[in-house]
């Protein structure tokens, strides 16, 4: 017990620095250095390091090892259609049970991106736990475990959103109406603006992208 105690918390550490950038795509994870690193002996971490290829976040190379994943930009498209069906179903239960509960829940997430609104890196956080918020309060612990996986993937996919990410007034505006959505009972207008979040966030992550590909070759007429 001891050891699976060990190696969640393990997973969790390398969880959070691949989500955050400090382990960064294509970083090969030698066990030594970070068994020493992180005080544990090998055996929890690689319990940990293969948990985290089951998530998808770590890729095993044969004869080389264990690296961290690269989302490209088909992994950032799925990513956010996972996304939106999960928070999607997640809304659908919210409609279904406590809305003032839910919009309660969700107006104290909102208060904490707005307070975060001055500073990217928190303002990430609080949209972060704003859309764990979302799908914790429809009640559903399965969507709730897919959700936090996904919101690991999106805040690696997010690296890439530095320079383009929407004004905080427009990202505070749109998970209000995410949440006066909830409030009013309106599924239609709850279903419209989260397909709208999320193909948003994926045309600005891909944006840079599609500048830095090559041309493609002229085709002979």
């Amino acid at each position: 017990m001891e050891r699976r105690s060990t190696a969640a918390i393990v997973a969790d550490r390398l969880r959070e620095a691949i989500m955050r950038g400090t382990l960064p795509p294509d970083t090969q994870l030698g066990e030594v250095e970070l068994a020493t690193r992180l005080g544990v002996s090998r055996g929890p971490l690689r319990e940990a390091m293969q948990r985290l290829v089951a998530e998808g976040l770590l890729r095993s190379e044969r004869h080389r090892g264990l690296f961290v994943r690269d989302l490209d930009a088909a992994d950032v498209r799925d990513v956010y259609t996972a996304r939106t069906a999960v928070e999607r179903a997640a809304g659908l239960l919210l409609m279904a049970g406590d809305r003032a509960e839910a919009a309660r829940r969700l107006t104290a997430a909102l208060t904490v991106m707005e307070e975060a609104a001055g500073d990217p890196v928190a303002l990430a956080d609080a949209d972060h736990a704003f859309h764990a918020e979302f799908v914790a309060a429809s009640g559903s612990p399965r969507l709730r475990r897919m959700a936090d996986a996904l919101l690991v993937e999106t805040r690696m996919c997010l690296a890439a959103l530095q320079d383009t990410a929407p004004p905080a007034d427009a990202l505070l505006a749109e998970h209000r109406e995410l949440r006066d959505a909830v409030r009013d009972g309106d599924a239609d207008r709850l279903g419209a603006v989260l397909e709208a979040h999320m193909a948003d966030a994926v045309e600005r992550i891909l944006a840079p992208l599609a500048v830095a590909a090559p041309p493609s070759p002229a085709v002979p007429a």
